[in-house]
């Protein structure tokens, strides 16, 4: 696993009394694949929250289907 670079750099080790914060601004679109724009739209804004609320009902659901087939072979009547 690789650390991402953000750009920030603190340097508390000056020998000035002031600390020193330097930021570069990185354009998004240069570094991330294609993979992390995806992931990100999918992820992140109202899409996201939606994606997240079908995900967990989808997971329920399924959760919830196999709780009942289980419960069905393990409580049937011989």
């Amino acid at each position: 696993m690789q650390l991402q670079d953000s750009g920030v750099q603190y340097s508390r080790w000056d020998d000035s009394s002031r600390d020193e914060v330097s930021a570069a601004a990185v354009s998004s679109t240069e570094e991330a694949s294609s993979w992390e724009r995806f992931s990100r739209k999918l992820c992140s804004g109202k899409l996201g929250i939606a994606m997240k609320v079908l995900g967990g009902m989808a997971v329920f659901w399924a959760v919830f289907i196999l709780g009942y087939v289980t419960g069905y072979f393990v409580h049937k009547c011989k």
